[in-house]
């Protein structure tokens, strides 16, 4: 079911040359290609941010307790 949004941008589309409709498509799939790779993003980034404080509650004390050496990036 498209939204009236949809049917309104497919209606404006229809009315331009077919070389332009092309372009407007190839322009819709990447923007909607990032949009799922953001969302996906945001779903994996959800499910594992409880994690991720606990990581960072455990960095800072050991950091406090003076277990944490500064890292040595030219050691990478």
């Amino acid at each position: 079911m498209s939204s009236t949004a949809i049917t309104t941008v497919v209606k404006m589309m229809e009315s331009l040359p077919i070389e332009v409709q092309d372009r407007i498509a190839e322009h819709l799939r990447d923007y909607i290609d990032e949009l799922q790779d953001e969302m996906r993003w945001n779903n994996a980034f959800q499910r594992t941010q409880s994690q991720l404080i606990a990581a960072a509650k455990q960095a800072k004390q050991e950091i406090a307790e003076g277990k944490a050496t500064v890292m040595d990036y030219d050691q990478l």
